[in-house]
C-alpha cells in the first residue's frame, strides 16, 4: 500500500488560489489570508511545541463535537515521519480557526497513534466510537483505513481516510486523496487532444499497481481510447523484457504514449528506452501525482518532457512559514490534507447537522475547495478533485495547464 503525495470541486470551478474558500452549497467558509503567529501572538490553550510520537492521547480545539484523528505516531519511523506532519497540520487548522472571529470553533479533536498495524488503526477506532467520536479523521494506509473503517461503518460514524488505494473506500468511508481514477482521467484527455492515440501502461503487480490498472483501462475507454497494450511486472528485472516487447510497436507507431505511473521504476523504465533508442518525444511518457518532488523523479534526465498529474501547488506554500516557525523543518506533502479534513470537519452546516456529517451533505455534488484546491466526494467514498499537468524539465517541472477535471 503506498503512501502517495496527496493529497476536488464546484460544478462551476472557481479560481484554484492559494488562500481558497471550503464551500457546501450557499455556505462558504474562506480561508482568507494566510494567519502567521510569531512570537508576539498568544494562541489560547495551544502550544508552538510539535506533537511527538510518543506522546499519549491529546486534545486541540474548543468545540462540542468531538472528531477524532488518528495517524500512525510510532512503530515504523518513516510512517511515524508523516503521521506527525499530519498532526502537526492538523493543529495548525485548529489555530487558523480559533484566531479567526468570523470561524465557530464547531469541533475538539482527538488525535491518537494507530502506530503501523492493522491492530492499531482498529484499537484507536474503537476507542474513537467509545468516547462518542461524530467523525473519525485518518488513518494513512489502506489497509489500516479499511480496518478503521469497518469498525466506523458498524458504529454509524463517517470516516475520513487519507489513502489513495480506492479499495479503501466505501458508503461512508471517504478517501480524500488524488485517486488513480482521476490521475488517469486527466492525463489521458490531455493526451488526446495532443493527437496522440497508441497508447500502452505499465502497471506494478499488487493491489495498488492492480487499481492503477483498472483505472487506466477504465478511463481509456471512456476517453475513446483502445490500448495498444497493458504490461505488469512484479520485479525491477522484468522491466528489461517489456522493453524488449513494446519496441516493435513504438517503432511501427502503434505506441506514440507510454502510461508508467509507478514512482520507484519510472526512471529505469525511461532509461530503458533510451538504451533501446528511442529518441526524445518519440513516445509522451505519463506520470501520477506521486511523481511530484521525487528527487530520482526530478534529476532522471531520460524523463524530461515527461507529463505527470498534480494538484495546485499554492495550498501547501500557503502554510508553509507559519508550519516551519512553529514545528521546524517543511511539512509533509500529505499535510494539506490533514489541513483540508480537519477545515472541513469544523463546517457548521456539516458538524453541528443532524445527523452530523450525513451522507447527503457529504456527497454534495458542488463540492468543496480545500488547500489542494477543488474537490467532492462521491456516493462510493471516492473523491475527485480538480488536477494540474505539469511537465519534468531540466532541475525540476513547469505547469502545463491548470487544474481542472
Amino acid at each position: 500500500m503506498r503512501i502517495l503525495g496527496k493529497a476536488g470541486f464546484g460544478l462551476a470551478l472557481l479560481a484554484l488560489a492559494a488562500c481558497s474558500p471550503i464551500q457546501l452549497g450557499s455556505r462558504v467558509l474562506d480561508f482568507g489570508a494566510p494567519v502567521s503567529f510569531n512570537s508576539a501572538q498568544t494562541i489560547p490553550n495551544q502550544s508552538a511545541t510539535p506533537i511527538l510520537p510518543s506522546s499519549a492521547t491529546q486534545r486541540f480545539g474548543r468545540g462540542p463535537v468531538q472528531v477524532s484523528l488518528l495517524l500512525p505516531l510510532s512503530g515504523d519511523p518513516g510512517l511515524a515521519s508523516v503521521g506527525q506532519s499530519l498532526a502537526n497540520a492538523s493543529r495548525l487548522a485548529i489555530q487558523f480557526i480559533e484566531a479567526n472571529p468570523n470561524i465557530a470553533e464547531n469541533i475538539t479533536i482527538t488525535l491518537r497513534d494507530t502506530g503501523a498495524t492493522v491492530g492499531g488503526a482498529t484499537a484507536a477506532a474503537s476507542a474513537a466510537a467509545s468516547e462518542g467520536a461524530k467523525l473519525i479523521l485518518g488513518p494513512l494506509r489502506a489497509d489500516q483505513v479499511t480496518a478503521a473503517g469497518a469498525v466506523a461503518r458498524s458504529a454509524g460514524i463517517p470516516l475520513i481516510g487519507f489513502s489513495n488505494n480506492p479499495s479503501a473506500a466505501g458508503p461512508s468511508v471517504y478517501l480524500l486523496s488524488v485517486l488513480p481514477d482521476m490521475e488517469m482521467k486527466r492525463s489521458l484527455n490531455w493526451v488526446k487532444t495532443q493527437g496522440r492515440r497508441g497508447i500502452a501502461g505499465i502497471f506494478p503487480a499488487g493491489d495498488f499497481g492492480q487499481a492503477q490498472q483498472a483505472a487506466f483501462r477504465q478511463q481509456a475507454a471512456a476517453a475513446g481510447f483502445a490500448p495498444q497494450a497493458v504490461y505488469t511486472f512484479a520485479s525491477p528485472a522484468e522491466a528489461q523484457q517489456i522493453v524488449s516487447q513494446a519496441l516493435p510497436h513504438i517503432r511501427n507507431g502503434m505506441i506514440d504514449t507510454i502510461f508508467i505511473p509507478d514512482r520507484a521504476s519510472a526512471p529505469n523504465f525511461s532509461l530503458l528506452l533510451a538504451q533501446a533508442g528511442v529518441a526524445p518525444g518519440t513516445v509522451q511518457l505519463v506520470g501520477s501525482a506521486d511523481w511530484e518532488g521525487d528527487p530520482a523523479i526530478m534529476a532522471s534526465t531520460q524523463l524530461a518532457g515527461a507529463i505527470y498529474p498534480a494538484v495546485d501547488p499554492a495550498g501547501r506554500a500557503a502554510i508553509m512559514a507559519d508550519y516551519q516557525r512553529q514545528f521546524g523543518g517543511m511539512p509533509h506533502a500529505l499535510a494539506t490534507i490533514a489541513y483540508t479534513a480537519t477545515i472541513l470537519a469544523n463546517v457548521k452546516t456539516l458538524s453541528l447537522a443532524n445527523p452530523p456529517y450525513n451522507p447527503t451533505l457529504m456527497t454534495n455534488a458542488t463540492g468543496f475547495n480545500g488547500r489542494d484546491g477543488m474537490f467532492r466526494f462521491l456516493v462510493n467514498g471516492r473523491a475527485e478533485y480538480a488536477l494540474a499537468l505539469k511537465k519534468l524539465v531540466q532541475g525540476g517541472a513547469q505547469m502545463v495547464e491548470g487544474a481542472r477535471l
